[in-house]
């Protein structure tokens, strides 16, 4: 629960910036008409809609998006963020679309008494999402029809909505870092289930590093710090090791270095280099106890070293007492 619960936040943070969330409809959200939405397009719903959902989650999301060649026309966007496969997923976003289409009928009836009993009457089009970042492919039907018992022969009367799932496992390291900007980056560290795979971060092409360096906003390396924790965190690495990855990326106001991750490690692959380079198993071991003491996991200083494990729970357990 606690992993889920940081992960949630992330992404509660990361679609609180209506720059993120304008890219995320921009790239990966297959409607034609949102390509060009801009932030101030946005505004933000949750604080209205969500008290009326009776499961909503931290990362659900409510947005009103203007769009406006069709003045005053706009789209609800409901996002969601699962880490698991929820098969109730249909049921629950036609309890949200019914919930903001009541809404709708109800301003307008305060802005004009029986103008939702009116033959040119319409309502908005809610664009139900879920951007799903679990292991394995997400098999739950995502058009309530499918949900539905004999829906063959009462197949007029179902609802036929069908939700977009965005699923992280579809795009390659490759085609994400293709979109660029900050929020790209975000899913690269998201899609890290575990600290073995650390390389993700630590080895990005050169071309992408630049990118990043140009198109991410000053003020928007705060944010980024606190959602390079919270995800690393979820991804296995203990709380000491993600905040010193976050707390060298703070110090270093992010302009310097490319990957946020890869500044912690280096600075560790510098000390091995100079335990190496002294040639004595003296030199590894100091290497190790500054790892240790910096708050860093056995594992890690384990691969930061080479040495053995029980070399390094010996050095961790002398600097115990």
């Amino acid at each position: 629960m606690a992993i889920h619960k940081a992960a949630d936040n992330s992404f509660k943070a990361i679609f609180n910036d209506h720059r993120l969330f304008a890219d995320f409809l921009r790239d990966f959200v297959p409607v034609g008409i949102l390509k060009d939405v801009r932030p101030e397009d946005i505004e933000d719903m949750r604080e209205r809609f969500l008290p009326l959902f009776q499961e909503s989650r931290d990362s659900d999301t409510v947005k009103r998006i203007n769009l406006k060649e069709n003045t005053p026309f706009f789209v609800i966007a409901i996002l969601e963020h699962e880490s698991q496969v929820n098969f109730r997923s249909c049921f629950k976003m036609l309890l949200y679309i019914s919930l903001v289409l009541a809404e709708w009928e109800k301003d307008a009836e305060k802005a004009k008494p029986g103008s939702s009993l009116a033959k040119d009457f319409k309502y908005p089009p809610v664009l139900p999402m879920i951007l799903y970042d679990g292991k394995g492919a997400w098999t739950a039907q995502k058009n309530f029809l499918d949900r539905t018992y004999l829906n063959t022969a009462f197949g007029k009367y179902i609802p036929k909505f069908e939700y977009e799932v965005i699923n992280l496992n579809d795009y390659s390291d490759e085609e994400i870092m293709r979109f660029g900007g900050a929020l790209s980056y975000i899913f690269l560290i998201d899609k890290i289930r575990n600290s073995r795979e650390k390389g993700r971060i630590t080895q990005l092409p050169p071309d992408y590093v630049e990118r990043l360096r140009l198109q991410i906003p000053d003020d928007m390396h705060k944010l980024l710090v606190d959602i390079t924790l919270s995800l690393l965190d979820k991804s296995g690495y203990n709380r000491k090791e993600a905040e010193a990855a976050a707390a060298i990326v703070e110090k270093a106001s992010g302009k310097e270095y490319g990957g946020m991750f890869e500044v912690a490690i280096e600075s560790l692959r510098e000390e091995r280099e100079e335990a190496l380079a002294e040639g004595m198993e003296k030199g590894l071991e100091t290497a190790a106890r500054n790892a240790l003491a910096k708050g860093y996991s056995a594992e890690v200083a384990h691969e930061i070293t080479g040495l053995d494990m029980g070399t390094i729970e010996g050095l961790a357990s002398n600097a115990g007492k």
